[in-house]
């Protein structure tokens, strides 16, 4: 069983969390699993054991502390989450495996554009020649997920500079955009759907 597919465009964050708490609640052992793609305006997101200092300079920017795993991140125009709510129990793979699998629809997606994408050891994510392109955080509720993985296609880097990413100082991000990449945002939606639906489902 694949996952039903929901692009919600352009969504404030919050409620976009809420709504995937609430099908995790609601769901139960026959309900298909859903994959929800979203920009959202700019937000820092602080996770389970994020620490306050690891925001250094948030502006105006909202802060919100949320229940997945890791340490603060940035959400905003021109970066792609897509968020797997899955049963992980059905799928028969544990949340490490549901990680690999996300980076490497990412490494798949990259490898098209004939970028070559990497993970890090001990840092989830993916990279390009060490700068972290993607992000995962997850949170698993009586063995679903929700949250999930967050794709830098133009977004602005500079929203970085107010914090240290994942909680690592000075760690460099890029953007699908300055590796040479000018797909819409629908069109690299399009790519990483079929990359993701495999990489969760097929391998």
């Amino acid at each position: 069983m694949a996952a039903d597919v929901r692009a919600l465009g352009r969504a404030e964050y919050e409620p976009v969390w809420r709504a995937m708490q609430d099908f995790t609640k609601a769901r139960g052992p026959d309900t298909p699993d859903e994959l929800w793609f979203v920009e959202h305006p700019p937000v820092y997101t602080l996770g389970l054991a994020a620490k306050p200092e690891h925001i250094l300079d948030a502006g105006a920017t909202p802060v919100v502390r949320i229940d997945r795993g890791g340490q603060v991140t940035w959400h905003g125009p021109g970066q792609l989450l897509a968020y797997p709510l899955m049963d992980l129990r059905r799928a028969g793979y544990g949340v490490r495996e549901l990680v690999r699998r996300l980076e490497q629809s990412v490494i798949d997606l990259c490898a098209g554009y004939g970028i070559a994408a990497h993970r890090r050891e001990g840092m989830p994510g993916v990279y390009v020649a060490g700068a972290k392109i993607a992000a995962v955080g997850l949170r698993v509720s009586r063995g679903c997920t929700y949250h999930g993985i967050a794709l830098n296609v133009d977004a602005e880097l500079a929203a970085f500079g107010g914090i240290n990413p994942c909680g690592y100082p000075g760690l460099e991000a890029t953007r699908l955009v300055d590796l040479g990449v000018r797909d819409t945002m629908n069109s690299v939606l399009e790519r990483w759907r079929e990359h993701l639906l495999a990489a969760l489902y097929e391998s």
